[in-house]
């Protein structure tokens, strides 16, 4: 896992929802189509799972592979032979979820399975034709794929990031998926005895045909393979600091790459080579480029665009396993092809689908595309394409019971930050919204805080439009695609990114849409930080703040982080990045908001998971407890039991309609517009 993704992923400030049981809403998925234009888009509609979700060609295009949900809140496997659309399903049992799959060859498939849509179990393989009897490869390993060989794609290579008996990183083994042993087990039920424990660990051990340990000198963060899907680098962290080995033979040696400069994207073309997020250059976005890690030089660059630093991944064929393409954010998705067949194809497939982004997901060895279109009111939609008998078939709508002629366009709008530097951010109006008709809004900064959001349907964007709300989406300063644009600790400043918040939110009040008296902020984890900063620091500015499972309290979140220093090198990073609270208190006190609940004059709505394993629930009642304190108004939803998943619907129903209620009680009335469908 490069430091790219170990940033994206970091487990304080992932986005997470609170949850709750009870949801007033019925829940019904049974029906797949738009409910009438005479009534209002039920809540469910904008949450529910997809029914299709990843769909992946196998080798010879003969099966596609997705997941599925079929009337329930739960995902399955689905296996559809293409000619003869026979279908195969493998279901999880109980409260048990598939949320990951690959093809290892034309009939053979590894998926993962998680409990309660947190809890990761294991990997199971299973035959196409024979799914129904699936069996183990490993289990409470914390296993994830590393990648599929070629020389041999039964013999996956796999993570295995912690033990389930002592939480120690295995490192990366080569899995044989032919053994047919052992049963997967639940070793979080209460009736579970010491020898499943054996039992699990003892089928794990048999299916490891070649281990790869760890490299020496810190903690394992990642693992990557070459263009061949060979073993090739591993990522470790020691002191707050990233480190790239390569494999030479069995050994790891340190690569001579600074990891504080770039970021990897992928692997290259030749061995040792790897594509990369270049180093900064004065006045330049940051190039996607080639770079030989065995010495840390840049080669040639594959995009450099004019004015976003390269925030995506790169496309490899299948067949050559060159890469013939590129796939980033900017304003919007773009997509740049190396190759002229590819940018022919591209051109042909817009040509075929006019006014929506069109993007090539897979490609069989025949050549058989399977192609993804969107808008920003429309999900996926997935089609197969026949390039040699030029024939294109409907595969399935994501999500059918969403109209688009019902949904709202996203804008995008430039604003100025206050230093100067150009930024983007995302309006979506509800329908009627004029300079007479003013209308209410809804500032939803993101969570990461080094993610982007990105123009595209939104789930959540949508839902509060169609109640009568304006949403805005800033992209502040640390969200991919504008580093070059600001020094690189401006990536730490978190009152910098509060900032670029309150300057995008009186960028869209300038437009003369918006009523300035009817101004919510709304966030989840790092999202909820900035809801709860605008609230402490433009207490003029906001009626209300919403947060979802937030952070509120940076010492505090360095204190948690410090439990897990031995196994984790989130500690280290945070505090040679943030800095050490006991020597610089000041700069503590000013990023945490929950220190100055004083200064809130609006009412907070407070929401987390009891047992949320991503952002501690200790940030919200310790808010909660200061909200009391200074008599702030403020309502509380948090949660525990079975079913405490973010994931789950009815959780997300109930979240949603509270917080319609509590916006309508602090913001007023919808419009007129918004109020009758």
């Amino acid at each position: 896992m490069p430091l790219t993704t170990l940033r994206r992923s970091c487990v304080w400030m992932l986005a997470s929802a609170a949850v709750a049981f009870g949801a007033r809403e019925k829940i019904d998925l049974e029906r797949v189509t738009p409910v009438p234009a005479t009534e209002e888009i039920p809540i469910m509609d904008f949450f529910r799972p997809r029914l299709l979700q990843a769909p992946a060609l196998n080798p010879s295009g003969t099966h596609i592979a997705a997941l599925v949900t079929v009337g329930r809140d739960r995902h399955d496997l689905l296996v559809t032979e293409l000619e003869t659309k026979t279908i195969e399903v493998v279901h999880g049992f109980g409260d048990k979820d598939i949320y990951y799959f690959n093809w290892l060859n034309d009939t053979r498939l590894i998926y993962l399975i998680a409990s309660e849509k947190l809890y990761g179990m294991g990997m199971l393989a299973g035959n196409v034709g024979q799914l129904k009897d699936s069996y183990p490869l490993l289990q409470y390993c914390g296993a994830r794929l590393v990648s599929i060989p070629e020389r041999n794609r039964l013999r996956p290579l796999v993570w295995m990031s912690s033990d389930l008996e002592d939480g120690r990183d295995l490192g990366v083994g080569e899995i044989n998926t032919d053994l047919r042993t052992g049963t997967l087990v639940n070793l979080r039920s209460a009736r579970t005895e010491w020898s499943d424990v054996v039992q699990t660990r003892d089928n794990n051990d048999r299916h490891v045909m070649k281990h790869y340990g760890v490299p020496k000198g810190g903690m394992g963060s990642g693992y990557m393979a070459d263009r061949d899907g060979e073993l090739a680098f591993a990522f470790t962290f020691a002191d707050g600091y990233q480190t790239m080995h390569r494999l030479n033979g069995d050994s790891w040696e340190k690569c001579p790459v600074d990891l504080d400069q770039i970021e990897i994207v992928g692997s290259g073309e030749k061995p040792g080579e790897i594509v990369v997020l270049a180093p900064r250059e004065e006045g330049k976005p940051r190039a996607l480029r080639f770079m030989d890690a065995g010495t840390g030089t840049l080669g040639e660059t594959l995009v450099q665009d004019k004015a976003y630093d390269f925030d995506g991944w790169v496309f490899r064929d299948r067949r050559s396993r060159r890469i013939v393409g590129a796939m980033y954010d900017r304003g919007g998705p773009t997509t740049m092809w190396f190759d002229e067949g590819y940018r022919a194809i591209q051109k042909m497939l817009e040509a075929r689908f006019p006014g929506v982004v069109v993007r090539i997901r897979d490609v069989d060895n025949s050549g058989r595309l399977l192609v993804e279109t969107l808008s920003d009111r429309q999900p996926a939609i997935y089609h197969w394409v026949n390039l040699e008998q030029r024939t294109v078939g409907l595969i399935k709508n994501s999500a059918p019971w969403i109209d688009p002629a019902r949904m709202q366009p996203m804008n995008v709008m430039a604003f100025k930050a206050r230093d100067g530097v150009k930024l983007d951010a995302y309006v979506t109006l509800p329908a009627g919204a004029s300079k007479t008709n003013r209308v209410p809004l809804i500032v939803l900064p993101h969570g990461g805080p080094w993610v982007r959001d990105a123009w595209g349907f939104n789930s959540e964007v949508q839902y509060l439009a169609s109640r009568g709300y304006a949403v805005l989406q800033p992209n502040y300063r640390g969200s991919p695609g504008y580093d070059w644009r600001f020094p690189e600790e401006d990536k730490y400043d978190f009152l910098k990114m509060h900032h670029d918040v309150t300057d995008a939110t009186k960028a869209v009040l300038a437009t003369g849409l918006i009523d300035p008296e009817r101004i919510a902020i709304m966030g989840g984890s790092f999202g909820a930080y900035l809801a709860l900063c605008g609230v402490v620091h433009e207490p003029a500015l906001y009626r209300c703040a919403v947060t979802i499972a937030g952070v509120f309290d940076w010492e505090q979140v360095l204190k948690d982080a410090k439990y897990d220093q031995y196994t984790s090198g989130r500690y280290a990073y945070m505090k040679r990045r943030l800095g050490d609270p006991k020597k610089q208190q000041e700069k503590f006190d000013a990023i945490s908001p929950a220190r100055h609940v004083e200064n809130i004059k609006v009412p907070v709505f407070v929401s987390h998971g009891k047992d949320d394993p991503v952002a501690s629930v200790g940030e919200s009642k310790r808010l909660i407890d200061e909200l009391e304190k200074h008599h702030v108004p403020h309502e509380v939803l948090l949660i525990s039991g079975e079913g405490h998943g973010m994931g789950h619907l009815k959780n997300q129903v109930e979240l949603y309609s509270r917080v319609e209620a509590f916006l309508a009680k602090n913001l007023g009335p919808r419009t007129a517009a918004a109020a009758t469908p």
